[in-house]
């Protein structure tokens, strides 16, 4: 069974999903449990077949300090059994059963799902609430798992280039919110936890009372609440904490990593800035609404005819890639995005500073009208496709309601976008794009000889 854990995978759907703007989005039904477990359910009748994932509130950014990588590493080892189900053992049975399965972990969140015909899900359902209590770790199959989690971190961050500059260029954002600490973990710290340590996370975080159940498919919440009763519905609440994480002070200087490696063919450059989310801003961001973040995400790189892709790669001819991204879902602070990727033979200098000059005109110059329109057009368009994968459904709430939004929140996402005017744009836009809250992140080929 291959897992994905980190949440990179999730981040190109979520991005163009961060956005649909759609009158009734998903138009979920919604019912909490008495041990506080919160169920959500879109019915999508294309398909017998079901999506089932279970969000938990707790993501790297909550493990104790010293512990990096201990959400994670959980995250691994809830496929190693119960008193009921031997390790591995509810990997077969969803095989078995004809379907497929996955984890993630991200700052913010840790969340498992399985994808199986509609008749299938009861045992889903009673599987995934017996892990939620009743999970059994020991020495003998912890420990081997931390070595595989040494392994997956040197071939995606130690071995490659890329991962290692984003690492750097991630903890010099974020000098002292936790955002700055890689989900998977610094390896000194990962190479130290224990079975203890995971035990004493699991045991802190994983409760009804702190997990959201989103399910897609052919089901109604008619359906689905007597199943969540007789599975979930067992399992007990318990007290939780409540998620305490240092803030992050304001930055008063630009910031600059580089890497250069002989593994680097073509050289690339980004700009990230701090940038306020849905659920949490700071007064230096007042005047910087996500709503219009996201419309200035889109207008500047969402799009082959997005200005940066127009401007940089079609008329000037510099690059071979220019844009943009922004995700206003984060719990805390998010952050902001601009890259180049110069074309060969053009130097990387001059490819940053046709970057730098192109923020330099959007702050003077602004954004015009039809700009934001046809911003807002694309991003609506998005959306008309957005429940036609049956997994976007519990990804996108799944991960609103773990974040600090809401249903309403959600659903109401085409008129808050709509509401958007290019005033709020320029002045989002002015609010963020300072050098002085900036990263630059260049990865630069090393010369051979």
């Amino acid at each position: 069974m291959r897992r994905f854990t980190l949440p990179l995978l999730f981040l190109p759907v979520l991005l163009a999903l961060s956005v649909p703007a759609f009158a009734r989005i998903f138009d979920p039904e919604s019912f909490t449990l008495d041990n506080g477990l919160q169920v959500v359910v879109v019915n999508n009748a294309r398909a017998p077949i079901v999506t089932h994932m279970l969000w938990y509130k707790v993501g790297a950014a909550d493990e104790p300090v010293g512990k990096s990588g201990v959400a994670h590493f959980l995250e691994h080892l809830m496929f190693k059994g119960t008193d009921k189900l031997a390790p591995g053992e509810f990997s077969r049975i969803v095989a078995a059963n004809g379907g497929s399965e996955n984890a993630f972990t991200s700052w913010d969140y840790t969340g498992y799902y399985q994808t199986v015909a509609k008749d299938r899900l009861e045992i889903m359902m009673r599987h995934e609430a017996d892990r939620m209590a009743n999970l059994k770790l020991v020495d003998a199959i912890v420990l081997p798992e931390r070595d595989v989690v040494l392994e997956e971190r040197r071939s995606r961050t130690d071995n490659e280039p890329g991962g290692r500059l984003s690492e750097m260029a991630r903890a010099s954002l974020f000098l002292h919110h936790p955002y700055g600490t890689p989900i998977i973990g610094w390896p000194q710290e990962v190479s130290a936890l224990t079975t203890q340590d995971a035990i004493d996370f699991y045991r802190q975080w994983y409760a009804p009372n702190n997990a959201v159940l989103v399910i897609s498919g052919d089901v109604t919440a008619q359906e689905v609440k007597p199943l969540a009763e007789s599975t979930y519905g067992l399992v007990p609440r318990r007290d939780v904490p409540d998620r305490v994480r240092p803030s992050e002070p304001p930055q008063t200087a630009p910031r600059r990593v580089s890497l250069e490696s002989e593994q680097v063919r073509q050289p690339s450059l980004s700009i990230e800035y701090l940038a306020p989310s849905y659920n949490r801003s700071t007064d230096e961001f007042a005047q910087a609404d996500p709503y219009a973040l996201e419309i200035l995400s889109e207008l500047l790189g969402g799009a082959s005819s997005s200005r940066l892709y127009q401007r940089l790669v079609v008329d000037q001819g510099l690059a071979a890639g220019a844009g943009s991204w922004y995700d206003a879902s984060d719990y805390d602070l998010s952050s902001f995005g601009l890259y180049i990727s110069p074309r060969p033979g053009v130097d990387v200098e001059i490819a940053e500073e046709a970057l730098r000059a192109e923020i330099a005109t959007l702050l003077e110059g602004g954004v015009t009208p039809q700009e934001v329109s046809d911003a807002k057009q694309r991003l609506t368009a998005a959306a008309i496709f957005a429940r036609d994968d049956l997994s976007t459904a519990p990804r996108a709430i799944g991960q609103a309601l773990v974040t600090g939004q809401t249903l309403d929140d959600i659903e109401s996402w085409p008129e808050r976008i709509e509401a958007v005017t290019p005033e709020q744009v320029e002045a989002a836009a002015r609010a963020i794009l300072k050098d002085n809250s900036s990263v630059t992140r260049l990865l630069l080929p090393k010369p051979t000889s």
